[in-house]
């Protein structure tokens, strides 16, 4: 739990708020007393997200849904407010610590300590359903453990039984990993039903029981494909309880025994409860509750006006005025382009020595992506240079460098040697995702931000990261990146799509065909064919004729070979297709264009960049990189060195915020406080949901190849706005 920080309420609604539990881009969950005494855990919405009446829609139904909950295996309501501007709910606290982390600390757990969980669990269902409701959403990190017994909490995404989903947010819902394969289909979100809890459950006992979880870990793709596909790995499960869990994993929710059932057949969810726990952990939930109880009771908080009302609020000075401080391109353009590199300050600066915070990079400098880690390098100390000119700062920022080579074991050993030194507090640069997964542990082991903006993996993928996670993906998801083909097809109003899935990708493949082929049918009704291409061939002609013959109109090529994507390009050129095609960022290389030749013309491609010459806010930029780097008028800004720029001053500006609000500054507040930053940089907008996901998924740019080369079109929306004007002049781009 953290202190209560000066922008926080003493109260709410006559609730005495003692601490912090825990904070995301939604809103803040604090530590709370009633009037009476009673604990409680106290959920408080931001209003900028309450005016949304989507949102507020959606938290209204999670306050009524709560409050017709009344067994004894889940969190009481105590109160809520859903009109209130700034809405809030309000639960009774539970000091024990949640599944995930008594499995964490101590392992799988005992099989008598797993029947009585899950008898409790499944009574706990059984109440919800009997009143007409599904969870959707149980796993180990919405069970809290009680002296007494497990505590289900997190009713955010339950709904009646049958009632259609508000918003497309619940397109998948659930967790992956211990949702059901019904949930993991969009056309099925009207299928989830109690079935869909007993699935989750018997994913929730083979976890305890385990350590592990059933259908695996990896990517999100991954894990769900394994979960739609495949049987559950339940070969440490004891023979006494296997039947059981098994049956709660059919694929068929009809073959599911039922929430009565699975609490029936673990044996009585009442009597003895005191010693169903384990050594250890019953000592934990003391030393937790005695730290509760000796909590002092803060003082109210004080309201001092020192400026007038009038003049902008305070949302958007934060994150309008900061930003426009640090990098407003007429500004950054005038001081950057006249400044000698390696200044320390300018006139006015601060006097007397500043505290100094050191930010990493490890990224390779010296192997195939090489170019990749270059900008980001460039692009990092071009921010750190800019921010140390400002007369205003409060702390002075240096920079640290490795080559990890691109090379996973070499970037074990980089991410070790950061961790050890404490004057870093966040390190950018990773360029493949297996650079991220044999880092991303050490980071988070040490609470060390870890920045990415050249490759994508989800920490999904990280067993262990979803609480708290210090990797940050500072862009979409790659899946996402299809929008940019997907949406100028839709422009065309072409009826048919082939997507060509490279099994070299492995479940990329699947996944990023699955979320085109979402697109196509929720946005347009375009039919969909899919075609796979087997890893151990280059030979695409096979894939390509089923194509032409399903009368495809346009061709996504689903992979991340940029070779083998210049392979497909050439056969379909070859059999006379003329229709437009794409693919993804990884795709998007000189490899791509020497391979296909001229049949790489027209091919559109979906990115996290930008091109920085060509995005309005980031000109000033690009002016001063190239003056910084003694690069020609004529030279490109070098990939994601915009995005690294922004990045880096993002980080930054959680560092200001933290010395602002009177909290030192350290890796650990450091991971949260980004977390909860929605920062304005020169070529986007940076931010995380409450679950810990990027906010601006619709930051998806578009480049098209024209004359042999990659032509920036903008982001997805510009671009179709762009084709549909093409086509109302007659042209087609």
């Amino acid at each position: 739990m953290q202190p209560l920080r000066r922008a926080d309420p003493s109260t709410i609604a006559g609730y005495r708020l003692l601490g912090r539990l825990g904070a995301g881009g939604m809103g803040v969950v604090y530590l709370a007393r009633s009037a009476g005494g009673a604990l409680a855990a106290l959920k408080l919405i931001r209003a900028e997200h309450a005016a949304d009446p989507g949102f507020r829609a959606r938290f209204r139904r999670e306050a009524t849904a709560a409050e017709r909950i009344t067994g004894r295996w889940v969190v009481r309501v105590l109160g809520a407010d859903p009109e209130a501007r700034e809405p809030w709910l309000a639960t009774e606290y539970v000091p024990g610590p949640s599944l995930a982390e008594a499995v964490a600390l101590h392992g799988a757990l005992p099989e008598p300590t797993v029947r009585a969980l899950g008898a409790r669990l499944a009574d706990a269902l059984d109440g919800m359903h009997t009143a007409g409701l599904v969870h959707r959403d149980v796993k180990p990190g919405n069970i809290l453990l009680a002296l007494d017994g497990p505590r289900l909490i997190d009713f955010g995404i339950a709904r009646v039984s049958g009632a259609t989903a508000l918003t497309a947010t619940d397109a998948m819902i659930g967790t992956p990993g211990f949702l059901a394969p019904e949930q993991a289909r969009v056309s099925g979100s009207d299928e989830v039903g109690p079935a869909a809890d007993v699935f989750s459950l018997g994913c929730v006992l083979a976890y305890a029981l385990t350590g592990e979880r059933p259908f695996g870990t990896g990517a999100v793709a991954a894990v769900v494909y394994r979960t739609v596909h495949e049987e559950p790995d339940l070969g440490e499960v004891p023979d006494t309880i296997l039947p059981l869990v098994a049956a709660c994993l059919a694929k068929d929710p009809a073959a599911r025994p039922t929430a009565a059932d699975v609490r029936a057949a673990l044996g009585e969810a009442e009597g003895p409860a005191g010693d169903w726990l384990p050594d250890g952990l019953p000592t934990l939930i003391a030393q937790r509750s005695s730290r509760v109880l000796d909590l002092p009771v803060a003082e109210p908080t004080v309201l001092v006006h020192t400026a007038p009302p009038e003049g902008p609020s305070r949302r958007r000075l934060l994150i309008g005025g900061a930003a426009a401080a640090v990098t407003g391109a007429g500004g950054l353009t005038a001081w950057l382009t006249t400044r000698t590199p390696g200044a320390a300050t300018g006139t006015g600066g601060p006097s007397g020595p500043l505290p100094t915070y050191t930010i990493g990079v490890q990224t390779d400098l010296s192997g195939a992506r090489k170019y990749a880690g270059r900008g980001q390098e460039r692009g990092l100390r071009l921010a750190v240079e800019s921010f140390n000119a400002r007369s205003d700062r409060p702390f002075d920022l240096a920079v640290k460098v490795r080559d990890d080579a691109g090379d996973p074991r070499r970037a074990a050993a980089e991410a070790e040697a950061f961790g050890k030194d404490r004057a870093v507090l966040a390190v950018l640069g990773p360029t493949t995702p297996e650079v991220v997964l044999a880092a991303a542990e050490t980071y988070q082991r040490n609470a060390l931000v870890y920045a990415s903006v050249a490759t994508a993996i989800g920490f999904e993928q990280m067993p262990g990261f979803q609480n708290q996670p210090s990797y940050f993906e500072m862009r979409p998801m790659r899946d996402l990146l299809q929008l940019g083909f997907s949406t100028i097809v839709i422009v065309r109003k072409q009826r048919r799509v082939a997507i060509v899935e490279d099994q070299a990708a492995g479940a990329f493949a699947w996944s990023s065909a699955k979320s085109a082929e979402d697109t196509f049918s929720s946005k347009a009704q375009i039919a969909t064919t899919r075609h796979r291409v087997a890893a151990d061939t280059e030979d695409f002609g096979p894939a390509v004729r089923a194509a032409l013959a399903a009368g495809a109109e346009g061709v996504l090529y689903a992979g991340l070979s940029p070779r083998r994507a210049g392979l497909c390009a050439r056969e379909l050129r070859a059999q006379g297709f003329k229709g437009p095609c794409g693919g993804f960022e990884d795709v998007l290389e000189t490899e791509f264009v020497e391979v296909a030749g001229p049949a790489a013309e027209g091919w559109v491609f979906g990115t996290s960049y930008v091109d920085a010459d060509l995005t309005p806010t980031a000109k000033g930029f690009a002016a001063a990189y190239r003056k910084r780097w003694g690069l020609s008028g004529a030279a490109p800004v070098d990939r994601y060195a915009a995005e690294a720029y922004d990045v880096v001053l993002a980080v930054a500006e959680a560092m200001r915020r933290l010395t602002k609000d009177g909290v030192a500054v350290e890796r650990g507040a450091l991971t949260r406080r980004l977390r909860e930053l929605t920062y304005q940089g020169v070529v986007k907008s940076y931010g995380f949901d409450g679950n810990n996901n990027f906010r601006f998924v619709d930051r998806v740019y578009v480049h098209r190849i024209e004359r042999g080369a990659p032509r920036f079109l903008g982001d997805y929306l510009k671009a179709t706005k762009d084709e549909k004007a093409a086509m109302k002049a007659g042209k087609h781009p």
